[in-house]
């Protein structure tokens, strides 16, 4: 049955590809509808420790964000202005602290602007291309690592946050991720010239590491909050977060070497 719902949650996941073959509006849509349950699936799992964010402004703050196209500098003023008026929440209602305020904004970055860099990086030119390096370098990941972890796994990388990644399959993640995205590159170099073909290793690596970094983020929240799962949305692989921790960190990544690097 485990096994059944393990297929069931990857079919229900499917339809993300169609998403990104999209792109443009359609996948923002799409991330912008992730994002929110994202979102919701962060601040219910932080009431399993008596935080209580403010999730009505989490959700308005997220929405103007999507809003306004993706302007990182009017959200900056707005985020600005966001936590001069949330700071002053816990003085006018006790119910709420500072902590209370904290999370409330970390959620909306964290699961909401982090996630937007997939959309972003589909916006750039030749996006419709790059936009695949974050699954590839995420997914792949993920598999070279369960499979190297299963056949060379001794030694536990954190047991603290993850007992069941070791640094073995951490080790085989990252090779192939940088090997996939690498090989990736050299095909689409047939077909269109974005950037020089070692980009797309260092990107492969990054998103390697990066990856599985966002990975244990989420499980050092879930260990935090006492939770297995954030939910159970998909069938075998718990909540939108629980499957897309490490895609959130790869897409950053992606994003910004791109931006800054690579100058596109």
């Amino acid at each position: 049955m485990k096994s059944d719902n393990r297929y069931l949650g990857a079919a229900m996941i499917a339809p993300f590809i169609i998403f990104i073959f999209l792109g443009g509006v359609y996948l923002k849509g799409f991330v912008f509808a992730i994002s929110m349950i994202g979102l919701w699936e962060f601040y219910r799992a932080l009431k399993e420790k008596n935080l209580k964010p403010i999730k009505s402004v989490g959700y308005i703050l997220l929405i103007i964000y999507y809003l306004l196209n993706n302007n990182f500098e009017l959200m900056m003023y707005i985020l600005v202005a966001a936590v001069f008026i949330l700071l002053i929440v816990p003085v006018i209602n006790l119910e709420y602290s500072f902590i209370d305020v904290a999370v409330t904004l970390l959620g909306v970055i964290y699961c909401g602007i982090l996630f937007s860099f997939v959309y972003l990086v589909n916006a750039k030119p030749s996006g419709h291309y790059l936009v695949w390096i974050i699954f590839i370098g995420s997914w792949l990941s993920d598999t070279a690592a369960f499979y190297s972890g299963k056949l060379f796994g001794k030694h536990k990388l954190s047991p603290k946050v993850s007992p069941k990644k070791t640094i073995e399959g951490s080790v085989g993640g990252l090779i192939g991720a940088t090997i996939f995205t690498g090989i990736f590159g050299v095909v689409i170099q047939n077909y269109i010239n974005i950037m020089p073909i070692y980009n797309y290793f260092i990107i492969g690596a990054l998103c390697g590491l990066f990856g599985q970094l966002g990975d244990l983020v989420a499980s050092s929240i879930k260990r935090y909050v006492e939770i297995k799962d954030y939910s159970n949305l998909i069938p075998g692989h718990g909540g939108i977060l629980d499957r897309f921790d490490s895609i959130i960190f790869s897409a950053t990544v992606v994003f910004y070497y791109l931006t800054f690097m690579v100058k596109i």
